[in-house]
């Protein structure tokens, strides 16, 4: 008998919280599904719980490659003091002779998944000259699923990994196709690595939009110019629990920002590749994100 899939509200909050350990690497994934069944002598279905939160990323798309209002392809690009002399990432233009602003898609702490090469096809029909590179192309790349994704970028140099990141936006603002304004946006390890690049690319950054992101370093918040829209979930303590000093910095900095937080989501809810996913909240905070580079890069 098939029985129906596991919905978000469904969930026990133990089970995010566990999703959330092995999201971030702090448990694997023999751990995270031996702890989910040990949940179950309480009463709760946890190991379906659990195993329904892995990614699906036949879900993932929305846009297909094939579409005909895109351009994509993956290029190289040089990464001096990065991970790898050379990196690649995932291109994706509008169809037109451009140019286009410029956003650059960070991926969460696996490498560049589907949903994430989606979420680059996603900004390019919007217009805009998009780049989600992989962080993982030291090590060979994306290796075509999350549990190695993640145990690969672990292993990575973390300062040399944002430089590659670094060394991406930088490629990407001084393309061809690009009219020079730039934005970031990215998601988890990506958002905290779209505040990063906000403090260390001071003027050079148009716009930025993280989700569900560490917070910038408090002393390089003064060194802030692009305009921040910052997107939380509404139960992600760890991330949130950053936000109260990152607001007071950039209040006493004058920073340009705006935040919202989404009620009744968790940390993930724009990866629709899971059932964090929340239809809702990721409609809602990727309008704001496009109306916010529309304000700041046109």
């Amino acid at each position: 008998m098939q029985h129906a899939p596991v919905t978000q509200i469904e969930i026990d909050q133990r089970v995010y919280d566990l999703y959330d350990e092995y999201c971030h690497g702090r448990i694997d994934r023999r751990e995270y599904l031996k702890r989910a069944s040990a949940l179950a002598a309480l009463g709760i279905p946890a190991l379906a719980m659990a195993t329904s939160l892995l990614p699906q990323y036949a879900r993932a798309q929305t846009i297909s490659f094939t579409d005909t209002r895109i351009k994509a392809n993956y290029v190289s690009y040089p990464s001096p003091g990065g991970n790898a002399e050379t990196m690649r990432g995932y291109l994706v233009q509008p169809a037109g002779p451009g140019p286009f602003p410029a956003v650059l898609v960070i991926h969460e702490n696996r490498g560049l998944n589907p949903y994430i090469e989606d979420v680059a096809r996603r900004a390019a029909v919007a217009g805009y000259l998009a780049l989600a590179p992989d962080g993982l192309a030291p090590l060979g790349g994306y290796p075509g699923n999350d549990d190695d994704g993640r145990a690969m970028q672990a292993k990575l140099d973390q300062a040399k990994l944002r430089t590659d990141m670094l060394n991406g936006a930088r490629w990407l603002k001084a393309h061809k196709l690009s009219t020079g304004k730039l934005g970031v946006t990215g998601f988890c390890w990506g958002g905290g690595t779209s505040n990063y690049l906000a403090a260390v690319m001071g003027g050079d950054l148009q716009a930025s939009a993280p989700y569900y992101g560490a917070a910038a370093e408090t002393a390089k918040v003064p060194d802030i110019k692009a305009a921040m829209l910052i997107h939380f979930a509404g139960t992600d303590p760890n991330i949130n629990g950053m936000w109260p000093a990152y607001e007071t910095a950039m209040k006493a900095a004058g920073t340009r920002f705006e935040a919202h937080f989404y009620e009744g989501t968790q940390h993930g809810f724009h990866n629709n590749s899971t059932p964090r996913y929340n239809e809702a909240a990721a409609k809602l905070s990727w309008e704001r994100t496009l109306e916010h580079f529309k304000k700041h890069l046109s």
